[in-house]
């Protein structure tokens, strides 16, 4: 099979399960926790590394910001080998009582973007794998973290993120929203693959605390601390699917 043309990747570089956060930074931090480690390819907002953790073999690749950028990544690691995708992520919480820091494990994406509409109507669910989603929660409550579980809503426009928008998401009952989940688990599912996806919070919208309004740093201190330990999740569960 031919090199994906933005992953620079080709079968037989990557391994069945895959970590996708979307900082190539945080594939560093990612990679930093693990056994060893090696730089597969790097091009764009695509860092590729693949990893061992507690025997586990696992690629961890970069997605960028955003659904179109996330699709080419599912897309292309989907046609080289990978068949189960965990996102490790930020959110911002629609809910009071989500802190900065507290962990948020998706039960279902709500499709606020335009990808996914690409692939199939709206009307059909971004729903992650069971088995991945309870690793995951299994993996946040051993580990004595504040998780909450529940559908969340990935948006395409993060400076047009209204108060009306908001309070509407609030009151559905929504519990965070970020960018790249329902494209991940509409491809996923399309694809008879698995995908799942944990974030940490960053800031809750509806208390004005949304990620930027209270820090010179893109992260708040708690949140970034607490990135680190959705990682040691990610990578705990990736032991068990």
């Amino acid at each position: 099979m031919a090199k994906q043309p933005h992953l620079l990747v080709e079968e037989g570089d990557v391994n069945e399960v895959a970590i996708v956060p979307g900082d190539p930074g945080r594939v560093d931090r990612i990679a930093g926790l693990c056994d060893d480690s090696e730089v597969v390819a790097e091009n764009r907002e695509y860092k590729v590394v693949n990893a061992t953790y507690e025997g586990r073999d696992l690629t961890i690749c970069s997605t960028g910001i955003g659904c179109p950028s996330a699709a080419i990544a599912v897309e292309e690691l989907a046609a080289v080998g990978v068949e189960t995708f965990v996102r490790c992520g930020t959110t911002g919480a629609l809910q009071e009582g989500i802190e900065i820091g507290d962990m948020v494990v998706a039960t279902a994406a709500a499709k606020n973007e335009g990808t996914s509409k690409r692939y199939e109507a709206v009307e059909y669910p971004a729903v992650p794998d069971y088995d991945v989603l309870s690793a995951l929660v299994d993996g946040a409550e051993a580990n004595d973290e504040d998780v909450h579980v529940g559908a969340i809503a990935s948006d395409d426009a993060f400076y047009a993120e209204t108060d009306e928008y908001v309070e509407d998401w609030e009151d559905a009952g929504i519990l965070a929203v970020e960018m790249e989940a329902a494209t991940l688990f509409t491809l996923a599912r399309r694809k008879g693959l698995r995908a799942g996806a944990i974030c940490t919070v960053d800031g809750n919208l509806v208390e004005g605390t949304q990620k930027g309004a209270t820090d010179d740093d893109e992260l708040p201190e708690k949140a970034k601390n607490n990135v680190e330990r959705a990682i040691q999740i990610t990578l705990d569960a990736t032991t068990q699917v």
